[in-house]
């Protein structure tokens, strides 16, 4: 499973300005304090966490058991209340309905491809309020085809190594990302070595869009940086803030 042996490193390795910046799109999205928020994908909780202590009434929602169980520790540490489903966000099925849905860093990306991507956009509208927020962003074509192929990330430290090399991807806008990591075992006085294949992909933003209005939803606005600009041919992701309205 992705993230079987990342989880323990993502919290150390992500920029924690980024979780600042979501919330701040999710504010600026005019978000009632006390609207219900599902966060899809929402790994180790940090953003659903921040959702929390800003006055939101959030749940969380992850594929990956081992992201939930960091999710639920950070949460106890910091005395505040987060239910969390482990679930697949192209199946959602009997949850209730919510007045905002959020799906941040680039998580639907990982989905392999088109029809899966518009059971996610259907499965969301499924199970949102009339009138109410789908937020979301996604890398676009621009970073798996230009930035990331030959992107390199190395970290260490006194017992541990990751290597994160990204390649261009055999489907359209696919990029794959070949991660590595190095933990060491005192009992063989050695390196145990764990390593993961992340896969992304995206389409230009015209599939989106009609994959969005294909799924129910009539008012799709798009941005970039964190929905402070429009976007451009550079943009390297795109943020949506999706209703269906009447």
């Amino acid at each position: 499973m992705i993230y079987g042996q990342f989880a323990d490193f993502y919290d150390e390795l992500f920029d924690p300005a980024m979780y600042d910046s979501w919330l701040g799109f999710v504010r600026s999205r005019g978000v009632a304090k006390t609207d219900s928020v599902l966060d899809l994908a929402c790994g180790t909780g940090r953003l659903a966490i921040k959702m929390i202590q800003s006055g939101y009434q959030v749940t969380g929602l992850d594929l990956a058991p081992e992201m939930l169980s960091i999710a639920a520790s950070k949460a106890q540490t910091v005395g505040v209340e987060l239910p969390l489903i482990q679930g697949d966000m192209t199946a959602l099925g009997d949850l209730e309905m919510y007045n905002t849905i959020t799906c941040f860093d680039d998580s639907l990306c990982y989905l392999p491809n088109e029809e899966e991507m518009a059971e996610a956009f259907r499965e969301a509208a499924a199970h949102l309020t009339a009138n109410g927020h789908y937020l979301f962003d996604v890398i676009t074509p621009h970073q798996t085809d230009d930035v990331y192929p030959g992107y390199m990330y190395n970290f260490h430290d006194d017992h541990r190594a990751f290597m994160w090399t990204s390649y261009e991807g055999d489907a359209e806008h696919q990029v794959e990302h070949d991660l590595n990591f190095f933990i060491w075992n005192d009992s063989i006085k050695g390196y145990d070595h764990h390593a993961e294949l992340h896969v992304e992909r995206t389409y230009p933003l015209a599939t989106y869009q009609r994959l969005l209005t294909q799924a129910g939803f009539n008012q799709i606005q798009v941005f970039a940086d964190f929905g402070k600009a429009e976007p451009k041919a550079d943009t390297t992701r795109w943020f949506f803030d999706c209703r269906r309205e009447g």
